[in-house]
C-alpha cells in the first residue's frame, strides 16, 4: 500500500461512517497522511480525526475510535493505533510488498509518478514582477500546480524578457491585473535570464533560481558548473544517468528487472540440487532481502515523492522538490554501493539482482520526472 493509497483508504472510512450516520460531518476533499515522525507511532500518521471533531461535534477521540474500526479491516493495514489527543497511526501489512505496490505504481505511471488530480477543483492565477528568478519560480509553480490537476494563469507586471523563452519561461499576459492577484516575489537573482544563460545555460541557471527558497538569495556561482560530488545538480544528474546505465548493463547481461517467478532457479551454490520448492523459497528470501535495511531510505523517500510534488505545489515552494531530488540521489548511491544491482565477475544474475534493479530503475524515474517539473534535462549519459 503506497501513501497515496493510504489517504484514499482513510477518506472511503470517513465516507462509509458517514453514510452509516455514525458520523455527522461534511466529507473532505482529500486526506493527508504523512510519514511517522521519530519517535512517533506506527508508519504513517493522519490528523483527520481532529479535522472533523468540531463539524461532527464529537471529542477528536472518538471520531478516531469510529474511523479506526473502519481502517482497520481494509486490506494491507497491519494496525490501528490512537495517539496523543486523536492522531491515528497506521502500520501497514508485509512492508516489502508495499514497497513492491510502489515500485510497481513507479514502473506503470514513469514520469507522471506522483501527478495526480488532488487540486482538480482548484483554479490559480499569479502575477510576478519582470524579474529572471520571479518568472521562473513562477513557471515552475504552474508546472507543479497543473501535475496535481489544477488549472493555473501567470501574468507579468511588464511585457517578459525575450530571453526568458530559452529558460522554459511562459507568461500568459502582462500588465497590471484588473484585480490583486497571488504574487511570486522571491529574493531577485540579481542577474538578467540572459546573463545567467551565458554563464551558466538553462539546466545550472533553473536549479539555482529554485533550489534555495524563495525567501533565500539564489547561490548562482561557477559551482553550479562543476563536475562533481560536490555539486547537488550534478550527484542528481549522474545518479539518474546511472541509473538508467545499470537498465543496460543488465540488458547486455540478459536480466530485467522483472521478479523472478517462483520456482525459477536462483543463481549460486545454494540452488544447486534443491528441489523447485526450496529453490522458489530461496528465490523469494533474495529478493525480499533486497528490500531490507539498506534499501530501506530509498524506498521511502521514493514511496514519499507524490507527497513531496503535493506539497511543492501547495505552498507554492519548487524548492522542496528539489531538495528531495538531492535526498534520493544521496540515498541511491549508498544503496547502489551496499547492495550492487549488477552481478560482479562470475556471479550469474539472482532474483535478488532483479529487485535491486527494480529499486535502482525507480529511482531514475524519480529523478527523471522531478528534473522535468523543475525544467531541467536528465541526460541519460553523464
Amino acid at each position: 500500500m503506497t501513501p497515496a493509497d493510504l489517504s484514499r483508504t482513510v477518506l472511503h472510512a470517513v465516507r462509509r461512517a458517514v453514510d452509516e450516520d455514525a458520523l455527522r460531518a461534511p466529507v473532505p476533499a482529500r486526506v493527508r497522511v504523512e510519514r511517522t515522525r521519530p519517535g512517533g507511532s506506527g508508519d504513517y500518521a493522519c490528523a483527520v480525526a481532529l479535522q472533523l471533531a468540531r463539524p461532527a461535534a464529537l471529542p477528536a477521540l472518538e471520531v478516531a475510535r469510529i474511523l479506526r474500526e473502519r481502517v482497520a479491516a481494509e486490506p494491507g493495514v497491519g494496525r490501528v493505533e490512537i495517539t496523543g489527543p486523536g492522531f491515528l497511526s497506521f502500520t501497514l501489512d508485509a512492508p516489502a510488498e508495499s514497497d513492491r505496490a510502489v515500485l510497481a505504481a513507479v514502473r506503470e505511471q514513469g514520469l507522471a509518478y506522483g501527478h495526480g488530480d488532488a487540486l482538480r477543483d482548484e483554479i490559480h492565477r499569479y502575477h510576478h514582477a519582470r524579474e529572471v528568478r520571479a518568472a521562473v519560480t513562477a513557471q515552475t509553480v504552474r508546472r507543479l500546480l497543473t501535475a496535481q490537476g489544477a488549472r493555473v494563469r501567470t501574468t507579468c507586471a511588464e511585457p517578459p524578457d525575450p530571453d526568458w523563452g530559452r529558460l522554459g519561461v511562459t507568461v500568459d499576459a502582462h500588465g497590471t491585473p484588473p484585480v490583486p492577484l497571488t504574487g511570486i516575489r522571491p529574493v531577485p537573482a540579481g542577474a538578467t535570464a540572459g546573463e545567467l544563460l551565458e554563464r551558466l545555460g538553462p539546466d545550472a541557471a533553473r536549479w539555482g533560481l529554485l533550489r534555495a527558497a524563495g525567501h533565500d538569495r539564489a547561490a548562482l556561482g561557477p559551482e553550479l558548473l562543476v563536475q562533481g560530488e560536490a555539486n547537488p545538480l550534478f550527484r542528481v544528474r549522474y545518479a539518474h544517468a546511472r541509473a538508467r546505465a545499470l537498465t543496460r548493463g543488465a540488458a547486455a547481461l540478459g536480466f530485467t528487472a522483472e521478479p523472478a517467478p517462483y520456482g525459477a532457479s536462483p543463481s549460486g551454490p545454494a540452488a544447486h540440487g534443491a528441489s523447485p520448492a526450496a529453490q522458489a523459497a530461496q528465490a523469494a528470501n533474495a529478493a525480499t532481502t533486497a528490500y531490507d535495511a539498506p534499501a530501506r531510505p530509498l524506498l521511502d523517500l521514493i514511496a514519499d515523492h507524490p507527497g513531496v510534488l503535493l506539497a511543492g505545489a501547495r505552498h507554492r515552494a519548487p524548492d522542496r522538490v528539489a531538495r528531495q531530488l538531492e535526498a534520493v540521489a544521496h540515498a541511491f548511491f549508498d544503496f547502489h554501493d551496499s547492495c550492487p544491482p549488477l552481478p560482479a565477475g562470475d556471479e550469474k544474475p539472482s532474483a535478488a539482482h532483479r529487485a535491486r534493479l527494480a529499486i535502482a530503475e525507480a529511482a531514475g524515474t524519480v529523478l527523471a520526472g522531478g528534473l522535468s517539473l523543475l525544467g531541467i534535462r536528465a541526460p541519460e549519459h553523464l
